[in-house]
């Protein structure tokens, strides 16, 4: 096999067709009355109704996480002050089987009466306990405390993080699992792997980061994207726009690409328009997210809470199987991750099943989640989460045997190897939506630039003072089709709450997609969750200025 067909990339599940190829798609306008009315509240009876629906255990776990400052060791010798959970990043693991109650009190214990909440990141919960105030629930005041009550009816992996400014982007953040009983995966254990891009107490606050990007680029907007970068020249159609699934299709093949420069140096400092640039990253470009990789610059890139020249070490024995949990918990960084020496098996994405698939690296994009299975050679490897587009990386260390720890700058060969893109996956038929007639279609069409830093859907940065001004409405038991219309020069992976899409009529079962600039995606889902739900950037500085929309059910 020739070196550049072995290093080939399937990449159409990323972004698929140009923005016209939807002109037809006219059934949903994405706007709504202007006054929230008529809209399913989010403590209406209409969610306490879906809520008894779902199948319980009658088990209940209780727990308390304390959002608080924290002094925490990344290892190395660095110790940033941050804000965590209980005095640790991630936080303590929270794991629990379908069909629990999971009973958590929050309390508020930051500085400066700063207001917090808990967004259980994934999860198709109760409306109300959704964590995004104040669309679903009054912002939780220092000093103050708030439960959150509800069952976890789906199995998978799933995070938690606040989603109150920026907040995401500090230490507060930590793995929710929800095991399944009947679960048929057989593996000799597990290893859940938090990835995260680190700058809170180092070289600024996330705060800091955000005041800086919304001054904008000004004349060098231009810079932060390559939308006329080839992709491999995929014109593969994202299906028809009649509503039917079935007519889908392959999304096509975006094969034939030499992954080896595609982490490019990024510089040390910028300007923009005469302004020093401590936070701005300029020159980060990667083939796989379609130009612009980032906009930020951060100086660590942690894999479970530790520095690459410090990392977490799995010990396991040689042969044994072992079941990988990666989650991209990151501000602003998409990561390719390999495990040296090793292939990776595909298992689940967003926490739904998959068809089994055998690859050399992945690509996360922020909010994603992936299980892989590996089983592991005898000796000692690197897992390493390259930043992708900005020639840094995450390490861990898997230890089975004896041999040297690598450097903290390892390049496993396996990161210029096979990825497998989102849409090339295919979901388990136990869980693939079934086939039927899309009911409303809406266009969301990703708007901005770098340039003015004006991030947001449909030309409007969306206003969480009033988040049901201009709703996206749906209807409980409608089939909703969703076409993401990137129009930007930067890639997006968007994030709907409480619900799971598909990607075409038998693509996996996702709540957070990567959408290139450029390009479409159309993803599908059945209105079974009754709300008010946020779709977003998740990209922490995108989503809070404005790249979010409010997916809200007609009463």
């Amino acid at each position: 096999m020739n070196s550049i067909n072995r290093r080939s990339l399937l990449l159409a599940g990323l972004g698929v067709a140009g923005t016209g190829a939807l002109a037809a798609c006219s059934s949903g306008s994405g706007s709504g009355s202007g006054n929230g009315s008529g809209l399913v509240n989010p403590t209406s009876p209409a969610v306490a109704a879906t809520e008894k629906r779902r199948k319980s255990t009658g088990r209940q776990q209780k727990l308390t996480l304390t959002a608080a400052p924290a002094m925490i060791d990344l290892g190395g010798g660095v110790m940033p002050k941050t804000w965590a959970f209980d005095g640790r990043t991630p936080g303590k693991e929270v794991r629990l089987s379908v069909g629990d109650t999971l009973i958590a009190e929050l309390s508020n214990q930051l500085p400066n009466k700063t207001t917090t909440s808990i967004h259980w990141h994934g999860i198709a919960l109760r409306n109300d306990m959704d964590g995004v105030p104040p669309a679903v629930q009054t912002a939780v005041r220092a000093g103050s405390t708030f439960t959150y009550r509800f069952i976890a009816d789906a199995p998978g992996t799933y995070f938690f993080h606040p989603h109150v400014g920026v907040q995401l982007d500090r230490g507060l953040y930590a793995p929710l699992i929800v095991e399944d009983p009947k679960e048929t995966l057989a593996y000799d254990d597990e290893w859940v792997v938090l990835l995260d891009d680190w700058v809170d107490g180092v070289t600024g606050t996330p705060d800091e980061v955000y005041a800086e990007l919304k001054q904008g680029m000004g004349g060098m907007g231009g810079m932060s994207g390559m939308s006329g970068m080839d992709m491999g020249g995929s014109s593969a159609s994202p299906g028809s726009s009649d509503g039917n699934m079935g007519n889908m299709g392959d999304m096509g093949d975006m094969g034939g690409m030499d992954m080896g420069d595609s982490a490019s140096p990024s510089a040390s400092s910028a300007t923009s328009g005469g302004m020093s640039m401590k936070f701005g990253l300029m020159g980060a470009t990667s083939k796989l997210l379609g130009g612009d990789a980032g906009d930020v610059k951060y100086p660590h890139h942690l894999i479970n809470g530790r520095v690459a020249t410090d990392p977490d070490v799995y010990t396991g024995k040689p042969g044994n199987r072992v079941r990988l949990r990666i989650i991209n918990a990151g501000g602003d960084t998409a990561y390719r991750v390999a495990l040296g020496g090793h292939k990776l098996t595909i298992t689940h994405t967003d926490g739904f099943p998959v068809r089994h698939q055998e690859v050399d690296a992945l690509l996360v994009g922020m909010g994603e989640r992936y299980d892989v299975l590996v089983t592991l050679g005898d000796g000692v490897f690197p897992l390493v989460a390259l930043a992708e587009g900005k020639n840094a990386n995450g390490l861990a260390l898997v230890r089975t045997g004896s041999g040297s720890k690598p450097s903290a700058a390892v390049r496993p060969k396996e990161l210029d190897g096979m990825i497998m893109a989102a849409s090339q996956l295919r979901a388990e038929d136990d869980v693939r939506l079934k086939s039927a007639k899309t009911d409303v279609t809406h266009q969301i069409k990703l708007t901005g630039s770098m340039g003015k830093y004006n991030w947001a859907i449909n030309g409007k940065a969306f206003d969480m003072n009033n988040p049901d001004a201009a709703p996206v409405v749906i209807e409980e038991g409608q089939r909703v089709r969703l076409d993401f219309v990137n129009t930007t020069a930067m890639w997006h992976p968007m994030h709907l709450h409480g619900h799971t899409y598909q990607l075409g009529d038998s693509g996996p079962r996702k709540d957070t997609a990567i959408v290139l600039p450029k390009r479409t995606v159309s993803v599908f889902f059945d209105a079974d969750n009754p709300g008010q739900w946020m779709l977003h950037c998740h990209n922490a500085y995108h989503g809070e200025a404005g790249m979010m929309a409010n997916v809200a059910y007609k009463a």
